[in-house]
């Protein structure tokens, strides 16, 4: 429900994007359990990610008909892929054991980071942004909100040509975490 709430706020940006730059929201959302969350801080998490992944893709588009653009870029479509699940077995880390842990992963697929900066990149007042764009904080404050009130990871994967990836994941019940 967070993320539908904090794409709604966001469609007016999605939908002032030129006609041949049309971003697709990709919704693959699991059967997840009810979460003991703080749900404000939670959507506003999932702005500043969206709102990023957004900015990238328009940012992409700009470069292209600059004519920066490589041919690659040029034949995808523009994707916001957003998936939610339970954290399977497989994957849980020494710090997930003894709770259920859900994911949200949200990923697009414009430009990537580049590795050095994965971890600068939630630092206070850092940005990849032209100056007088991003403040620099909203990741950082992200950042926060998962790993302080709701005990979970945020992390970032990313790699040239296959656009970039956030990953948040907590526990359903941080208290017990």
């Amino acid at each position: 429900e967070g993320l539908d709430n904090a794409l709604m706020l966001l469609q007016h940006r999605l939908e002032s994007c030129p006609e041949d730059s049309t971003i697709e929201i990709v919704r693959d959302y699991g059967n997840l359990p009810p979460v003991q969350c703080y749900p404000g801080k939670l959507n506003q998490v999932f702005m500043n990610i969206l709102a990023n992944a957004i900015d990238a893709l328009q940012d992409e588009f700009s470069q292209q008909t600059a004519g920066e653009s490589t041919n690659n870029a040029q034949k995808r479509p523009k994707q916001v892929h957003i998936r939610t699940s339970m954290v399977d077995d497989a994957r849980r880390t020494m710090e997930m054991v003894g709770v259920p842990w859900i994911e949200i992963a949200i990923a697009n697929n414009g430009p990537s980071v580049p590795e050095s900066l994965h971890h600068t990149i939630f630092e206070p007042f850092f940005t990849t942004k032209p100056v007088g764009q991003g403040t620099g904080m909203g990741l950082p404050i992200s950042y926060q909100i998962i790993a302080e009130r709701h005990r979970g990871q945020l992390t970032i994967h990313s790699s040239e040509g296959n656009g970039t990836e956030f990953v948040i994941q907590i526990p359903i019940d941080p208290l017990k975490a």
